[in-house]
C-alpha cells in the first residue's frame, strides 16, 4: 500500500473510516495470501504466548491482525483526521495530562501496538513539549519516501541514520521539556529482543540507548501505548512514569517489560512484531 502513491492518494481522498476500513480488507485478503512466511512466523509465536487459547481462537486473531496492519497503513494518509477526542479516549486522560504538563525532559517508550503513528501524532497534538522521534528507514526506497512524506504532516521532527544519537542528544539537552519518543520492539539480527517474555536477554537496541540518555539527561519514561477499540478508533494506555533517579535500570527495564510485555499479548492482534519475533529459536526463551 506505502508502495503504490495511487492507493495512498485514493486512502486521502476517501472518509478516513472508509480508508480504514479497505485498508484493512486489502490486508486480509490480498496481502496476507502473499505473506505466508511471516503469517506462520506469527501462528508459531502466538502459539507459544497464549497456549490457554483454542486453535479457532488463535487464528481469528490472527486474521484481526492483518486487518489492524492494513488499517494501520490506510490510517497513515489520514492521521490528522484521527487526532481528536472522537478518535482517541486516554484512559485517566487528567493524570496522563499531569504528566506531559511536568517538568523536565521525558522519552516516550512504546511498541508497535495498535496505530503507533497515531501514538506518535496523538503525544505531540496533546503537550507543547517539543518532539522528536526516532525511526528507521525502511530498505524499500519507495516506501521510505512515502513514510517521509506521510509523517512530515503530524510527527514534527523525526530522526534516524547516521547521526542520529548526537541528534537525540542535543534534542533532550538543549530544549526546555523536551520529548523523545522511541519504539523499543525494533528487529534485529532476525529477531525481536523487546519484550522478553521471560528470555534472558540483557538491554540491548533502542532500550539500551534509551537507558543511557535517561542517565546521561535526568528524563524520566513515559510507557504508553494505543489499541484498537473499534474501526478506526483507539483507547491511549498509561503507565506512572518511571524515574532513574530513583529507580535502577534493572527495575526501570522490568516494569517496562511489565506493562508493555502484558500489552503485547493482550493485543497481539495489533501487535506489529508477532511476525518479526521467533520464539522458536532456540536462543529465545
Amino acid at each position: 500500500m506505502l508502495s503504490n502513491p495511487f492507493l495512498f492518494f485514493l486512502m486521502r481522498l476517501l472518509p478516513a473510516r472508509i480508508a480504514s476500513w479497505l485498508g484493512g480488507w486489502l490486508s486480509a485478503h490480498v496481502a496476507r495470501p502473499r505473506m505466508k512466511l511471516r503469517d506462520a512466523r506469527a501462528r508459531a509465536n502466538l502459539a507459544l504466548l497464549r497456549p490457554d487459547m483454542a486453535e479457532a481462537e488463535r487464528e481469528a486473531m490472527l486474521t484481526r491482525r492483518w486487518v489492524n496492519i492494513g488499517r494501520t497503513m490506510g490510517e497513515l494518509a489520514n492521521i490528522d483526521r484521527l487526532v481528536n477526542d472522537a478518535h482517541v479516549r486516554v484512559i485517566d486522560r487528567a493524570g496522563y495530562q499531569a504528566v506531559l504538563d511536568g517538568p523536565g525532559p521525558m522519552i516516550a517508550f512504546t511498541c508497535h501496538l495498535g496505530n503507533w503513528d497515531l501514538l506518535a501524532a496523538h503525544i505531540k497534538w496533546s503537550t507543547d513539549r517539543p518532539g522528536l522521534g526516532v525511526y528507521e528507514d525502511p530498505h524499500d526506497p519507495r516506501i521510505a519516501a512515502q513514510l517521509k512524506k506521510a509523517r512530515s504532516s503530524y510527527m514534527g521532527e523525526a530522526i534516524g541514520g547516521e547521526g542520529a544519537a548526537r541528534g537525540v542528544l542535543k534534542h533532550l539537552t538543549q530544549k526546555d521539556r523536551a520529548t523523545l519518543y522511541i519504539l523499543a520492539d525494533e528487529r534485529r539480527d532476525r529477531q525481536v529482543w523487546f519484550p522478553t517474555f521471560g528470555r534472558p536477554i540483557e538491554p540491548s537496541g533502542n532500550l539500551s540507548i534509551a537507558l543511557r540518555l535517561a542517565r546521561k539527561v535526568g528524563a524520566k519514561f513515559l510507557p504508553f501505548y494505543l489499541v484498537r477499540t473499534s474501526g478506526p478508533c483507539f483507547e491511549l494506555h498509561w503507565h506512572a512514569p518511571l524515574d532513574p533517579r530513583t529507580m535502577s535500570d534493572a527495575e526501570i527495564v522490568a516494569a517496562l517489560d511489565h506493562f508493555l510485555g502484558d500489552a503485547c499479548i493482550a493485543h497481539a492482534d495489533q501487535w506489529l512484531g508477532l511476525h518479526d519475533m521467533d520464539l522458536t529459536a532456540p536462543s529465545a526463551m
